[in-house]
């Protein structure tokens, strides 16, 4: 359904107040002017319960082709009963609509949006493409769930960055069920860092790997977001409590070639590593080894670079420093 069909209201800013209760509504907000002076909208979902309570926000596609979020979110509201919900969901599947139709990470192949948050009024296109969003839809929310997936070239395990020092946060990041929890503070520009500023618990949800639909992660992502509407009280669901407990990381960075060539990673994702472990060589052309690469410290591969072309200083592992407690069975 086109954004412009008259089933779908234009809105400028979202104001719950107008929209009644036990009721979804289709939105297009609007968002920036493209070069022609025509409106460039993003397409909003709002679910009001019969009653009051929480305001919940999913976001996904901040990096436009990061696609993995939009069915999470296409899926929770196909089976949304505004009837019998306590509070309010808004849903937004694609937050960068001109990364998304030009298939890129950036917005007109030059922004990260999701590092210029909460953006300026008065600032450069990617400035102010943030700053409407953050004033014309973040405000409403209460809680965030931002949903991304990993960028060209890598992969990820199903992972959540939170804020571990906030209790909401943390629980948040635990009802995902996911297979590694990244403590990270909110600190870089990012929507969620947005969030965090006006006192809104949120927490980024890495769903899988770009440019695809990935059913496993999908179904996944959507059990974590209803465990999170159950725990706020917002619908009945009862908790799902699937695999193993996840591993639990104080921070974690990525380790970065020093040589270019051809490049082969080794460990698969959420493999545990001891220090000295080899990870990584790069080659040439011609086959002949010209860097090897190990790990510096124990720990567990939260992403991986896929793609074999790599030049000076391009990412070759994300690597993950478990907790104590998370430490046991470390090999």
């Amino acid at each position: 359904m086109s954004l412009f069909q008259s089933e779908v209201r234009r809105v400028e800013t979202l104001d719950l107040d107008a929209f009644p209760l036990g009721t979804t509504t289709r939105c297009a907000l609007g968002v920036v002017h493209d070069g022609a002076g025509d409106m460039i909208r993003v397409p909003v979902l709002v679910a009001r319960g019969s009653v009051p309570g929480p305001v919940l926000g999913i976001t996904a596609a901040v990096h436009g082709n990061e696609v993995n979020g939009i069915p999470v979110i296409q899926k929770l509201f196909g089976g949304l009963d505004s009837s019998t919900l306590r509070g309010t969901v808004i849903g937004c599947p694609i937050m960068n609509m001109p990364a998304y139709l030009s298939n890129t990470r950036e917005m007109n192949y030059e922004f990260d949006i999701n590092r210029l948050m909460p953006g300026r009024p008065d600032g450069n296109a990617g400035e102010v493409y943030a700053h409407r969003l953050c004033s014309r839809l973040l405000h409403c929310f209460e809680y965030l769930i931002d949903l991304h997936t990993a960028s060209f070239g890598r992969t990820n395990s199903l992972y959540v960055r939170a804020d571990l020092g906030d209790e909401t946060t943390r629980s948040m990041a635990r009802l995902q069920q996911p297979e590694i929890i990244v403590h990270n503070e909110p600190r870089d520009g990012t929507f969620r860092g947005a969030a965090d500023e006006l006192g809104i618990p949120a927490i980024t949800v890495e769903v899988g790997n770009p440019q695809r639909f990935e059913p496993a992660r999908i179904r996944d992502s959507l059990l974590g977001v209803k465990n999170v509407l159950a725990q706020l009280g917002m619908i009945d669901h009862e908790i799902a409590v699937v695999g193993e407990e996840p591993v639990v990381c104080e921070r974690s960075h990525w380790l970065f070639a020093e040589h270019g060539g051809l490049l082969e990673v080794f460990p698969g994702l959420t493999d545990r590593l001891c220090k000295g472990d080899r990870i990584a060589r790069v080659s040439n052309v011609f086959g002949d080894i010209l860097a090897e690469y190990v790990a510096p410290a124990d720990g567990i591969v939260v992403g991986r670079a896929t793609n074999p072309v790599c030049q000076t200083g391009a990412r070759m592992l994300h690597l993950g420093v478990p907790q104590a407690s998370s430490r046991p069975g470390m090999r």
